[in-house]
């Protein structure tokens, strides 16, 4: 059995120059990677942005066509074989069979898993009660709701108790509350060692993460924890009031060193490139159009570390 502690450097994610073409599309393009263990590690970006193909190289699903790659101390693909039986997968689609029942959902996955058959009951009943599916075992997993589903899903990706847990986009689907809650259980199951791997779109899940990488075009665009990232944007991120929102929004975008201008109920959040992002500078941008305005520094958002470090030649957060 292979210890978590058997990364290099107590990672348990460590990549260098991966990256994937398909034809002569580069999905992704030497990335550099390092996941330490029992965290909540973040992939952020866009679609088409090379975070599912990036995690499926990582778990041996895909062949690199270049790079290397270590997860848990073993060489991927080459002992991807080995690895399966360490990792846990979570897509973002709910995948189990929908006319078996919650139970026979878990105890087909822990027989598949290859867990002992003594161990195969006590642990159903474990997930059972953990993941608040005890009254629902004998229903068909079909007829789950969105926020059921996700549970036995997450349930079935941890049932033989994986160091290292890769979900992708698994909150796609569900409501708020659903997506909260099941946020919870992802840190109950850092707190107890396990590595996870979350890709996501959602802002507010990405700042629940305690590292985050950002992807954009295949590349590693930034990689931090939420408040290293924000905290590379402070002075550059102005907040804008005035009685004539809309016309500012329009003449902001033609002010130099404005990056984007967004509007968040009764304000206007400017994003500025480095070197920018005077407060006095903007507002007397906006006066020369007769505009008059209240512009003051604000907090960095992730919003604003995504914005900048997924536009090219933007001044990105990286």
């Amino acid at each position: 059995m292979i210890e978590a502690g058997a990364a290099a450097g107590g990672l348990a994610i460590r990549a260098r120059s991966l990256g994937k073409c398909f034809g002569g599309f580069a999905a992704v393009d030497g990335i550099d990677l390092d996941v330490p263990r029992a965290q909540v590690y973040g992939f952020l970006g866009p679609n088409g942005s090379g975070k599912s193909t990036t995690i499926r190289m990582l778990c041996g699903l895909l062949t690199p066509s270049a790079g290397e790659i270590e997860v848990l101390g073993l060489s991927v693909p080459r002992q991807a074989e080995e690895l399966r039986r360490h990792i846990g997968y979570m897509t973002q689609r709910f995948s189990l069979y929908e006319d078996l029942s919650v139970r026979e959902n878990l105890m087909f996955l822990a027989t598949v898993q290859g867990l002992p058959r003594a161990r195969r009951v006590p642990r159903v009943e474990e997930l059972l009660q953990a993941y608040g599916l005890g009254d629902l075992q004998r229903q068909p997993a079909g007829t789950l709701s969105g926020g059921q589903k996700q549970r036995l899903a997450l349930a079935c990706a941890v049932v033989h108790s994986p160091q290292l847990l890769l979900l992708d986009e698994p909150t796609s689907a569900v409501d708020p509350e659903s997506r909260r809650d099941f946020w919870e259980k992802l840190f109950d199951l850092a707190d107890a060692g396990t590595t996870l791997l979350v890709s996501t779109h959602y802002m507010d899940e990405a700042e629940r993460c305690h590292r985050i990488a950002i992807l954009d075009h295949g590349r590693l665009v930034a990689d931090g924890s939420p408040a290293e990232l924000t905290g590379r944007l402070r002075g550059r991120t102005l907040g804008v009031r005035s009685g004539a929102l809309r016309q500012a929004q329009k003449r902001l975008h033609a002010v130099e060193g404005v990056l984007s201008v967004a509007q968040v109920g009764n304000a206007l959040r400017v994003l500025c490139a480095p070197g920018h992002g005077d407060p006095g500078a903007v507002a007397a941008a906006l006066r020369r159009d007769g505009l008059q305005a209240e512009v003051e520094r604000i907090e960095p958002s992730l919003e604003d570390v995504f914005v900048a470090a997924t536009r090219r030649g933007a001044g990105a957060a990286a």
